[in-house]
């Protein structure tokens, strides 16, 4: 466990070397999602096939999140990538890196990417999206139920009988968050980048989306306004993509690597799927 000061703030950081020694085959950095996510959520799933596979591998609590710092205002978009910025910097990654976002991660690293493509060498975001004018009204609507519904003992406990009691503490976590910052009133208030801003983003991204989820809608949209976009779906699941299907995330993350110059190594290298072919993953499991 690591803690580095950025932009005012202890970030809790934890930066992982390739298990068999050897020089990286890339670096990927894992940005978590908003609330109820913190660095664990790649920890226990996607970091040790990476690092197993030969990757250099950073993750981090955001702000406001895990265990990095907790103040009271300053959550705009901007600022989140200011600290991804700022942590890149102050360990001099100075090359492109892969960038893999979940849910909100992805917004952020799409926001790094629109402002620093030079250390960008592609984006891999699991049920997200560039922020938008759309982005910020869903946002917006979304943190005000949040802060009124976290608090209430009754929501909280149909979340431990709906999902777990694991869930309904990090549900009762983000409400104390929301209440306790400002962050409700300051992501909306994001600046958004240009449409010509993300136009210009011209590293290969993979969009992958639950089969189930809303936001498979904008797949095409997506796809349209990004000239090296693809997207793949898969199949029975919702938003919770990363925990629900986690071994297809795995494959698609290593397939996804390999099609873009980082060559996998060691025993995750053997798991690979064929390949990724118009955007869907071919064959294996549930990934379609």
């Amino acid at each position: 466990m690591a803690y580095l000061k950025l932009n005012g703030l202890r970030f809790h950081v934890q930066r992982l070397a390739p298990q068999d020694a050897g020089p990286p085959a890339a670096t990927v950095v894992l940005l978590h999602g908003l609330l109820t996510d913190s660095l664990a959520s790649y920890y226990f799933t996607l970091a040790p096939t990476l690092v197993a596979a030969g990757m250099e591998v950073l993750l981090y609590d955001q702000r406001g999140h895990g265990r990095t710092g907790q103040p009271p205002t300053g959550y705009q978009l901007e600022r989140f990538v200011d600290d991804l910025e700022c942590l890149l910097d102050r360990l001099e990654l100075t090359g492109p890196v892969h960038l893999l976002g979940n849910s909100f991660g992805g917004t952020a690293a799409f926001g790094l990417a629109t402002r620093r493509p030079d250390q960008v060498a592609g984006l891999l975001v699991i049920e997200s999206e560039p922020a938008t004018s759309a982005w910020s009204v869903k946002m917006d609507a979304n943190l005000r139920r949040a802060k009124t519904q976290l608090v209430r003992e009754e929501a909280l406990a149909w979340i431990a009988t709906r999902y777990s009691e694991h869930t309904a503490r990090l549900a009762r976590s983000a409400g104390r968050l929301l209440a306790a910052t400002s962050l409700a009133r300051d992501l909306p208030a994001s600046r958004i980048p240009t449409e010509a801003e993300l136009r210009a983003i011209r590293c290969p991204v993979l969009a992958v989306y639950g089969k189930e989820s809303d936001m498979v809608s904008q797949a095409a949209w997506l796809e349209g306004l990004l000239p090296d976009c693809r997207s793949t779906f898969v199949s029975g699941q919702e938003h919770s993509v990363l925990i629900g299907a986690t071994e297809a995330v795995r494959r698609l993350t290593l397939s996804w690597l390999r099609q873009h110059g980082s060559e996998p190594r060691g025993v995750a290298a053997e798991r690979l799927p064929t390949r990724i072919r118009d955007g869907r993953s071919e064959p294996e499991g549930s990934v379609r």
